[in-house]
């Protein structure tokens, strides 16, 4: 395979210097219009493409970092922007928010949106559908994904909490207090299925038959996936949900059958938001580490504007269950 053209093969077929092909690539006004011509013609013959990263690093900085929200109604955001706002501003970065949902609502990309002002660095927060973009944005200036694991791509770093350890620790919680039948509301993503096969897994080690149901990451899509489980004949003694929003939509699907909470249904949610922490509700939930999964996808993407080209990394941070009241022993069969 024949090597990529440099700069120096530009310069040396237009006759001209290597700072003057920079020039032209930087849209300098102070090149001549013969000279202008003499380089793009070059850039054209040879089929050179120049490196949009390089351009970025070598001019002025803009001192912002875009920061994508998939869904800035979601309180899981929260602690985690707390700790990336923290680990930016304390480099004299300032960060730019979109909110991805809000956008694709109006037909708008938040990853355009965000390059349009012209960011250092892209932060990815949460499960998106915006792939393609981000993989567009990764080739000129760099990534980090937050709280997600897609997409899969080179020199993109990865900071989340261990879905597989939290979904274990849930999982073996309801099968301590003596449930069987459990059921597990699956969100979207990778992130979705590391918990749902950490659940799968974790119940048939026990020797119990998992059920999954897909609960999306809203209270209604949980709700009405919760109601169809409750309402079955061979109704679930827990609930294990993707996340905590999805945990209220189905404890809200046991209040209106009926049901209690803990004493005729169990309830884990995921995500440790302070949604979890209300009393009325009083979530047992899994801690992923936001402040954590935050401060570090801060601190890579700062080191990414210096280092572009360190290999693609993956921090995963601790997660811990917190019990609370939505947990409980089994019914007594009656």
């Amino acid at each position: 395979m024949a090597a990529k053209p440099t700069i120096r093969d530009v310069a040396s077929t237009a006759g001209v210097s290597k700072s003057l092909v920079s020039l032209v690539l930087q849209g300098s006004a102070n090149v001549s219009e013969p000279r202008r011509r003499a380089v793009l013609d070059a850039m054209e013959q040879l089929g050179y493409r120049p490196n949009r990263l390089a351009q970025r690093l070598s001019g002025p900085r803009s001192g912002t970092i875009g920061v994508m929200l998939n869904d800035i109604r979601n309180p899981w955001f929260v602690e985690l922007l707390e700790g990336l706002t923290a680990s930016l501003h304390s480099a004299g970065v300032s960060p730019v928010l979109a909110d991805s949902y809000t956008d694709n609502r109006v037909g708008r990309s938040s990853v355009e949106t965000l390059l349009e002002q012209r960011i250092d660095g892209l932060v990815v927060v949460g499960t998106t559908v915006e792939s393609a973009a981000i993989e567009r944005a990764a080739e000129s200036i760099p990534v980090v994904l937050a709280g997600t694991r897609e997409p899969h791509l080179p020199g993109v770093d990865i900071v989340v909490n261990d879905d597989d350890a939290g979904a274990r620790q849930a999982t073996e919680h309801l099968i301590s207090l003596g449930h069987e039948r459990i059921a597990h509301l699956q969100g979207p993503g990778e992130v979705g299925k590391l918990r749902r096969l950490s659940f799968e897994r974790t119940m048939r080690g026990s020797g119990l038959e998992p059920v999954v149901v897909a609960g999306g990451v809203s209270e209604e899509s949980a709700y009405a996936a919760a109601g169809r489980l409750l309402s079955s004949a061979k109704r679930p003694t827990a609930i294990f949900a993707y996340n905590d929003i999805a945990c209220i939509g189905a404890l809200s699907a046991a209040d209106d059958l009926g049901l209690s909470v803990p004493q005729d249904l169990s309830l884990v949610g995921y995500d440790n938001t302070y949604l979890a922490k209300i009393r009325h509700l009083s979530l047992t939930s899994v801690d992923n580490g936001n402040l954590a999964v935050g401060v570090e996808a801060g601190k890579f993407i700062l080191e990414r504007l210096t280092a572009p080209d360190l290999p693609a990394r993956l921090h995963q941070v601790p997660s811990q269950l917190q019990v609370r009241g939505s947990s409980g022993d089994v019914p007594a069969r009656g």
